[in-house]
């Protein structure tokens, strides 16, 4: 442990003539200092992410936490990352924004001797070793959920049979891990499905005004006879701005004759949605990794290695699995 934190109170004995020695009463703490860089505050997934850190590293756990926010921007990582260097902190936790362009800062992080731990989104470098482990999503397997739920539901209501199949892509922060493994699963579907089509795909940027600001334009560029059979989110904010930007020019939402929607992370308010109907179906990505990074630091501070990949477990949800009882119970 790096950091000390030592409280000396000096209790003085001034006496006319002579002065006993002062008795010294020290109250000594040694905390775990964690450096963390978020992504930002983008979400409610985000937030709740955020909240997940903050409640495990606090000084009654034995921590000291740095936190910052990094509002979107890598080079604001970087930056904290060399912060947290300087600071010779003991452990760097990572939320990274996109999955390239870490090599050097980690490789520094490394040579320093700080494990750096991933949080939700993974990296790509060329030396594996320059991070301990990574927690989070298998983003990909949360793509083909939610494609196996449209196979089904296609052939459930008879619209597999129809002509053509006209999807919108809105696609989260280009490059983000999330975005990356979202957009395989799909593009995978399409090539598998020849009357599958992507009449448009756009930034989203994981947030609901810009994938309002996009869809408005996408809807108002349309031709007037196009059909739209599906709209494939990558977070709830995208959906629900997606859903207000659909609303407004008229399109009917639903499984069997509307738009479907289908998003991402499966928060209280996107649960709440789709058992309302208005997301057609939505896969759980959970943000509450506090204690999975806690644990994972644990083990390395007790000598013991921890497993390089750490997914959390994950559901999907249609309307009908939805109940109050779930979203009382949801935590985000």
């Amino acid at each position: 442990m790096k950091k000390y934190y030592t409280r000396f109170m000096l209790l003085l004995a001034l006496l006319a003539g002579c002065a006993a020695p002062p008795d010294v009463v020290s109250d000594e703490e040694d905390y775990i200092v964690i450096g963390l860089s978020q992504v930002g505050a983008e979400s409610d997934w985000r937030i709740a992410n955020s909240e997940s850190m903050k409640a495990v590293f606090t000084e009654e756990n034995g921590y000291e936490l740095i936190f910052d926010d990094a509002r979107q921007k890598q080079e604001n990582q970087i930056i904290a990352i060399r912060n947290f260097i300087q600071q010779d902190v003991d452990y760097i936790v990572l939320m990274p924004i996109v999955e390239d362009g870490w090599d050097s800062v980690l490789q520094e992080a490394y040579d320093a001797g700080i494990p750096v731990i991933l949080v939700d989104r993974d990296v790509s470098v060329s030396n594996p070793r320059l991070y301990t482990s990574h927690i989070g999503s298998n983003f990909y397997r949360e793509s083909l959920i939610a494609m196996e739920w449209l196979e089904n539901s296609l052939t459930e209501t008879g619209r597999a049979a129809d002509a053509s199949f006209n999807i919108i892509h809105i696609q989260g922060t280009p490059g983000a891990s999330a975005q990356v493994g979202r957009t395989a699963g799909l593009e995978q579907a399409i090539e598998k499905h020849d009357n599958w089509n992507l009449i448009a795909q756009e930034n989203g940027d994981f947030t609901r005004p810009k994938t309002y600001e996009v869809m408005d334009g996408i809807l108002s560029t349309l031709p007037p006879e196009q059909k739209i059979d599906m709209v494939y989110c990558e977070n709830d904010n995208e959906a629900f701005g997606a859903i207000q930007a659909l609303e407004e020019h008229g399109y009917q939402i639903g499984v069997e004759k509307g738009v479907i929607v289908i998003s991402f992370d499966a928060t209280r308010n996107g649960l709440r949605a789709c058992m309302e109907g208005k997301i057609s179906f939505i896969v759980e990505c959970n943000p509450l990794l506090g204690e999975m990074t806690e644990q994972t630091i644990q083990y390395l501070e007790h000598g013991e290695s921890a497993a390089r990949q750490q997914y959390i477990y994950e559901r999907g949800y249609a309307s009908e699995d939805i109940t109050e009882e779930l979203l009382k119970m949801r935590e985000y």
